[in-house]
């Protein structure tokens, strides 16, 4: 960790080309005042705080909800080519699919806290080299779990799967193979723009993806009769979307102008610390989305597969907008932390860290009115065709209860685990 430690440490606190404070001391200077009352200081932080955070996390959580809306689509529409194909989109998608989801937005993480502490510090040219360090481990990371889904198949029946629902998912799968690099280029590339507090061009991006995205799988599902290979590989085709356009808009962004300064073979040196701090983020969110993948490949151990995968695809989808909202306040409390940290803000650093504990705390204790929602989709058309068995609807029922009373559990644990490791890694927690 010494060539990390030695970029974030020795120079940060002296930026190489003048620019103009990005990180204000507002909180800083506001929770250091000795000359106003305690409860006034905690107010008026506390509301300087909410508003750097929402400002933050509302557009963090679009982006991750669109990204989420777009795989929903997909098993969307595989649902209506037939129960088998929404169970194997299922299990390709939730069961395969969200283990390099986990491992690429884990790892990919490092560069929202390097990124933010460097941008905090003004050594703004660090943030593009730590950019290429990411994408090229994530890359080489993503040769290896290309053949997870090439052997995807032989796995899936070793670990009990039916034959029927393991060849399709296995046909999914291949189609997102090129999904995979898509992570590893795309979740650098949101780190680095959120770590500057540039969240909204990501989310018209997803948002425009998204309407291309429907429109080009029901020419390639329907039109042309590509069926899941066509849906997995137009999935894989709108990531790479969302990756050209957000690299395009560093490229010609002027808010990016101190940060990038093109490709540098200072991406190639320090690569082993930057891969040991990767795997710390990696295997902290990896722990959380092991537990959705593990319920998925349990359900399809069950005597009817198909009906337990379809109900559970639809309760994956409802709990995936929880956990989105989640990764979306774990971003923006990451890029809270890092950027006082590099500023030299430790109260500020600190405050953020109870602030957004305390707002995830009041949203977690909301939403486990979602699985009532399971009770609307029963009488609901679009859902009954996918559930055609007469259990089909108490098990969509007990799998939502379930689902969501897992994603709720881990919720506090996930922001407050996250941000309290930014805070040890300087010595503040």
């Amino acid at each position: 960790m010494d060539t990390i430690e030695n970029e974030l440490h020795e120079p940060i606190l002296q930026s190489k080309r003048p620019a103009p404070e990005t990180v204000s001391s507002e909180l800083e200077d506001t929770l250091s005042n000795t000359e106003i009352s305690k409860f006034s200081r905690l107010k008026s932080g506390t509301w300087i705080e909410l508003k750097t955070l929402f400002r933050l996390a509302a557009p963090a959580v679009v982006v991750y909800l669109l990204n989420n809306v777009t795989s929903m689509s997909t098993q969307i529409f595989c649902g209506h080519l037939g129960n088998l194909e929404l169970a194997a989109a299922s299990l390709g998608n939730n069961g395969i699919q969200i283990f390099a989801y986990g491992l690429m937005l884990g790892m990919g993480s490092a560069v929202e806290t390097l990124c933010g502490q460097a941008y905090g510090a003004h050594k703004f040219e660090m943030l593009g080299v730590y950019l290429q360090r990411s994408m090229i481990l994530l890359m080489c990371t993503g040769v290896l779990v290309m053949f997870i889904y090439i052997f995807s198949k032989p796995l899936l029946l070793a670990l009990g799967e039916s034959s029927s629902i393991a060849s399709a998912a296995a046909i999914f799968v291949y189609g997102l193979i090129p999904q995979i690099f898509a992570y590893a280029a795309n979740f650098p590339i949101q780190k680095f723009l959120q770590a500057q507090s540039i969240v909204a061009p990501s989310s018209y991006i997803s948002a425009a993806t998204l309407v291309v995205h429907l429109l080009l799988s029901w020419i390639v599902i329907y039109k042309l009769g590509w069926g899941l290979l066509g849906a997995a590989l137009m999935l894989s085709f709108s990531w790479w979307i969302i990756v050209i356009a957000q690299f395009v808009y560093i490229l010609v962004s002027d808010r990016c102008k101190y940060t990038w300064n093109g490709l540098s073979w200072q991406a190639f040196s320090g690569l082993w610390d930057f891969l040991k701090l990767s795997t710390a983020s990696a295997i902290m969110l990896c722990l959380e989305t092991w537990y959705y993948q593990i319920l998925v490949l349990i359900a399809g151990l069950l005597q009817d597969a198909e009906i337990a995968l379809d109900a559970l695809s639809i309760c994956m989808t409802v709990s995936g907008w929880v956990y989105m909202v989640s990764v979306g306040f774990n971003a923006a409390a990451s890029v809270r932390v890092s950027n006082e940290l590099g500023a030299g803000h430790p109260k500020s650093a600190a405050f953020s860290v109870v602030i957004v504990t305390l707002s995830s705390s009041v949203i977690a204790n909301s939403l486990p009115s979602l699985p009532y929602l399971s009770y609307s989709m029963e009488s609901n058309p679009f859902c009954l065709e996918w559930l055609s068995a007469v259990d089909g609807k108490h098990l969509l029922r007990t799998l939502t209860w379930g689902v969501t009373t897992l994603l709720v559990s881990h919720w506090v644990q996930y922001l407050a685990l996250n941000s309290t490791l930014e805070l040890r890694a300087f010595g503040l927690g």
